[in-house]
């Protein structure tokens, strides 16, 4: 080490341009993606190109008795001065010869003998080659000097302090780093021609040739499949790209481990629970009490729930009571300050919750199911009160309207059956429908369309990360006949995709798809309407956040009409999410454009945001307070043992607890929904992987890390003030793709 620190003193040419022993004039860097298998023992190669069109000599990328060009590591090369090339470098040339592959026998045999042997595979990720201008100036001589004197002072050996490599290294560096970014596996014998930065609409590409050929493999890997008929577009077969990171599975797998050890010991240490308050010593024992376990029999409870619970896009302003719904004057008497029903309709102070789309829905063993109809009064303090529940959506004798003035556990119940049939439209369409199985359609549609090298797919790519993969292990483990959803929910497997084929009929881009039009088209946009909304108030100024960063980088890449119309793959790309899932296709309605493809910018800015809002915003709404409303059962129950009321009954708390699932049925509900509530990937904005380098890509994204940092700060001031804190929408909370 002092041996290369004392070259770099000595080896400043006439430019003051300073060069280790080798006289490097740049320094390599190959970055191995951390993906299953991507590091290679082959030899690896790199040609570098300069702006006058000059080839350097080829460079070695591997070192000798080094383990290089593993995964998830970064191989260091230095070129020397010599090497052919001076100036920006615009291109590299990169590949890489099968010697693994030759011997991948000897190593089997070396194996089965009982030799080690290193590590390698014949495939290779390739990430990214960084080209960095090595350059120490003047001034920074004195400061490497001091530190080599310094470190000889304080050690006995003849090693230099890492302290000391670092502040050379460092000086050493400091000039130009060009990025070659090619997130590719690298076949044989094959070259790679990587263009700084690889972004490039398909027309622009010099390589199209290169390109053109990679769709055939893509459409391979990734095919659609519907595993219900009428159900949303799936993957066919998990493409090995989009499996977990050995990191992020033990993580996942741990987690889940240490939650089932903490709630085995309930079970084998506490009774069957007969109260509610043994209910609750079960959370403190083991997983934690969820902060509305003592207030979720409030009213002003179950109108939050409406507000800022997992499922924040069910409440709508009521201008007409529906003639299904048997609500009079009467039905709410005293329930209304001082205002009949009429004018609190009139002043749009009463508003409703309609589940009709679970009406008559065909659930597991026959279980029954409510659809309801639940109406709720804004007072004078702004808060939001439930005033009538119907469980079903036909009038009639054995269909009562419960109301705050029945006996409080007759209201009580009426609420749980709300809650319960709510909790079914939550995970089947508001959680696993419209944010994980909506956007895998998407997900598979941009590989089968957008090259890797297209800005669009580097824009969407880190919010896809693992996407495909807790799909697949999902509704393996727990959307499976006999999972979590057909023991733990009402409608069961049947239910939940019979439910979601509903959904996805409904879905339409220009209101489901856009944040504030879906708000607007219930009648809560406007805070005059609706003054406490946590979910409107975070949600719509992410939302734009992220509008903003999309708008930066489209527009400068589709500076002019022509490049827009001119964009083979972006045609590609809206035809197939546009076309019928029982077509090879996502199915999405009313996605703007036409037959030609998008008509505008605006619209291809509308349409990325949507998806990357989903990944992230939408899919954190619905997902990470599922602990805090599903754990405690009665609160927010995704199944009830007994059919839906016909009559009013004042329940005691004994019929009200065997309502309630068993305790193995409510362990399994604590140990899934707190293991889906955990966060496995970073905060928006912090991508695991870089994927835009360009200056105006990377500017973008450093202005969407400080949008969203004031986003954060002004979330938490806002929860100084609230009824109930809401930190689901906050930045730092809501992750970059939908990985659990």
């Amino acid at each position: 080490m002092k041996g290369i620190a004392k070259r770099l003193l000595k080896s400043r040419d006439k430019k003051g341009v300073m060069c280790d022993g080798t006289d490097a004039q740049y320094r390599l860097h190959l970055v191995t993606g951390d993906r299953r298998g991507a590091g290679t023992d082959a030899n690896v190669y790199v040609v570098l190109y300069d702006s006058h069109g000059r080839a350097s000599t080829p460079i070695s990328a591997n070192k000798k008795l080094t383990n290089d060009n593993e995964r998830g590591s970064t191989t260091t090369v230095d070129v020397k001065a010599d090497c052919g090339v001076q100036g920006p470098i615009v291109k590299v040339k990169v590949w890489r010869d099968n010697f693994s592959d030759i011997r991948l026998l000897s190593k089997v045999t070396k194996i089965l003998f009982g030799q080690r042997t290193k590590q390698g595979s014949a495939a290779w990720f390739l990430d990214r080659i960084e080209v960095e201008e090595l350059l120490i100036q003047n001034n920074n001589i004195h400061n490497i000097q001091e530190t080599l004197t310094n470190s000889r002072n304080n050690l006995h050996t003849d090693e230099i302090t890492m302290e000391a490599v670092k502040t050379v290294h460092k000086a050493a560096s400091g000039g130009r780093v060009w990025v070659f970014p090619l997130q590719r596996w690298v076949s044989a014998n094959r070259i790679y021609v990587i263009e700084l930065h690889d972004c490039f609409l398909p027309q622009d590409d010099p390589n199209r040739d290169a390109r053109q050929g990679e769709f055939l493999q893509k459409r391979k890997e990734y095919q659609y499949t519907q595993n219900v008929e009428g159900g949303p577009a799936q993957i066919e077969n998990l493409p090995s790209d989009e499996k977990f990171s050995e990191e992020y599975y033990w993580t996942f797998a741990t987690e889940k481990m240490n939650l089932l050890a903490r709630t085995k010991l309930i079970e084998w240490t506490t009774s069957k629970w007969n109260t509610l308050e043994d209910l609750k010593k079960v959370y403190k024992q083991s997983l934690g009490e969820p902060e509305c376990i003592d207030v979720w029999k409030e009213d002003w409870w179950f109108g939050i729930q409406r507000l800022q619970g997992v499922n924040p896009n069910i409440i709508t302003l009521c201008n007409k009571i529906p003639e299904k719904f048997d609500v009079t004057e009467d039905t709410v008497k005293g329930l209304l300050d001082d205002l009949s029903l009429a004018e609190a309709l009139e002043n749009n102070k009463i508003f409703i919750c309609d589940l009709e789309i679970t009406d008559n829905l065909s659930c597991k063993d026959d279980r029954e199911l409510a659809s309801p109809l639940a109406l709720f009064y804004l007072n004078k303090q702004d808060k939001l009160m439930p005033i009538a529940i119907q469980l079903k959506q036909a009038r009639g004798h054995d269909n009562p309207v419960y109301t705050p003035n029945d006996p409080a556990n007759t209201w009580l119940v009426a609420k749980m059956f709300y809650n319960n049939v709510e909790a079914q439209h939550h995970q089947a369409l508001t959680h696993l429908g419209y944010t994980h199985l909506l956007m895998e359609g998407v997900v598979i549609c941009t590989h089968r369309n957008l090259s890797p090298s297209h800005p669009l797919f580097k824009l969407m790519a880190p919010h896809f990360l693992f996407l495909l993969a807790i799909n697949t292990r999902g509704l393996e483990k727990l959307v499976s006949p006999g999972g979590w959803v057909d023991t733990c929910m009402t409608q069961g497997v049947k239910g939940i995709f019979e439910l979601m084929r509903r959904g996805f009929d409904r879905w339409r881009f220009d209101r489901e798809g856009q944040i504030e039009k879906e708000l607007e088209s219930r009648g809560v946009l406007d805070k005059n309407v609706l003054p406490y909304y946590p979910y409107r108030d975070d949600g719509v100024p992410l939302y734009n956040a992220i509008k903003k960063y999309v708008t930066a980088v489209v527009t400068h890449h589709y500076d002019t009409a022509e490049k827009l119309s001119e964009d083979w793959e972006l045609k590609w790309w809206r035809k197939e999410l546009v076309t019928a899932r029982d077509n090879n296709g996502v199915g999405l309605q009313n996605v703007p454009g036409d037959c030609d493809g998008f008509n505008s910018v605006d619209e291809v800015i509308d349409v990325v945001t949507m998806i990357i809002a989903t990944c992230s915003l939408g899919h954190a709404a619905a997902n990470f307070q599922q602990y805090e409303q599903y754990a405690f059962v009665p609160n927010y129950p995704g199944i009830l043992m007994i059919d839906v009321p016909k009559e009013k009954k004042d329940y005691t708390e004994k019929e009200i607890m065997a309502m309630l699932p068993d305790k193995r049925m409510t362990l399994d509900i604590m140990v899934i929904t707190k293991l889906l509530s955990s966060r496995g990937t970073n905060s928006l904005g912090d991508f695991e992987m870089q994927y835009l380098y360009d200056p105006v890509g990377v500017k973008a994204a450093e202005e969407f890390q400080k949008d969203l940092k004031r986003l954060s700060l002004d979330m938490k001031k806002r929860n100084i003030d609230r009824d109930w804190k809401f930190e689901w929408l906050d930045p730092e909370i809501v992750p970059n793709s939908i990985s659990v």
